[in-house]
């Protein structure tokens, strides 16, 4: 009798915790400049202007690792996966600043790290990243319209202009909020303030990241993107909602894309990765300081 009753008020003990846990307030960073985190771990190109470590193709990998709880299998995973090792660009989801720099420096990348707010879930910073081997020219953060409706979590996409090789390409990493927590109007809007916010780039565009859908990555399409992970099937779960868009690369420059299946424990999302034929037409950058 007593067990039952036990488990009775524990059940309901824990239905509580979770209610106010799911109405607990996200703390949003108001400046739209900080925090900013960066650091520099990546290795002198080698000659000829590439890293030692990559080869003839750019390569872009994008990754939400489930409120970085396990960063060390997120290293081991991109590391071990030929199909994400050596990324040219890195963009990284749901991510605190300790999370990012362990992988930056485990992987011998460049990073900026913008989180839009502490998350009530963990207490702990929340928001996106961009790494690479290559100099990290300029960085900023992207407020995104529209708060959580019941967190009051805000948004934000993290920009960074990265100089691949003496090519300057605009970079976006980004994490759309989810369908449960604000209407499709808005979450069409989000993605108008980062279609809006790339238009006026001359720079050839990446955008990775969590859509939490599938359907607006149709947006993207619209507006004149590539969308070469439309097919590769689920990236949570059931749902394919890990997506990278490219613009302004050489009709053809998409030699393939693909999800890793097996995470091995680092996350809920499965990574999605696009490789790019060096023949894209990329503009010069004016300069390699990060």
């Amino acid at each position: 009798m007593h067990g039952r009753r036990d488990h009775r008020d524990l059940m309901v003990a824990l239905g509580v915790a979770a209610l106010v846990l799911s109405c607990a307030r996200a703390a949003n960073y108001a400046d739209p400049e900080r925090p900013r985190f960066a650091g520099q771990y990546a290795a002198a190109p080698a000659a000829g202007g590439r890293p030692a470590a990559a080869d003839s193709l750019v390569r872009v990998v994008s990754f939400n690792i489930q409120f970085a709880r396990e960063v060390d299998a997120a290293i081991a995973l991109l590391d071990a996966e030929a199909a994400l090792r050596a990324p040219d660009v890195l963009a990284l989801q749901e991510m605190d600043e300790a999370g990012v720099e362990r992988i930056a420096r485990a992987l011998g990348l460049n990073y900026v790290y913008y989180p839009s707010a502490v998350h009530p879930v963990n207490d702990r910073n929340f928001g996106n990243a961009v790494l690479s081997p290559w100099p990290i020219l300029a960085s900023r953060k992207l407020p995104l319209p529209h708060r959580n409706r019941t967190r009051g979590l805000e948004r934000a996409a993290v920009v960074a202009t990265v100089d691949v090789g003496g090519a300057r390409v605009l970079v976006y990493s980004i994490h759309l909020e989810t369908p449960f927590a604000l209407g499709d109007d808005e979450r069409r809007d989000q993605v108008r303030a980062i279609l809006a916010d790339a238009a006026a780039s001359p720079d050839p565009v990446l955008i990775a990241g969590d859509l939490n859908s599938h359907g607006l990555g149709a947006m993207f399409a619209a507006a004149g993107y590539a969308w070469p992970t439309s097919e590769v099937g689920p990236t949570v779960s059931i749902f394919a909602w890990d997506h990278i868009f490219a613009r302004g690369f050489a009709p053809g420059a998409i030699a393939g894309a693909g999800t890793v299946r097996d995470t091995r424990g680092a996350s809920d999302h499965r990574p999605v990765w696009v490789v790019l034929t060096p023949d894209v037409a990329l503009p010069r950058a004016a300069s390699s300081s990060s």
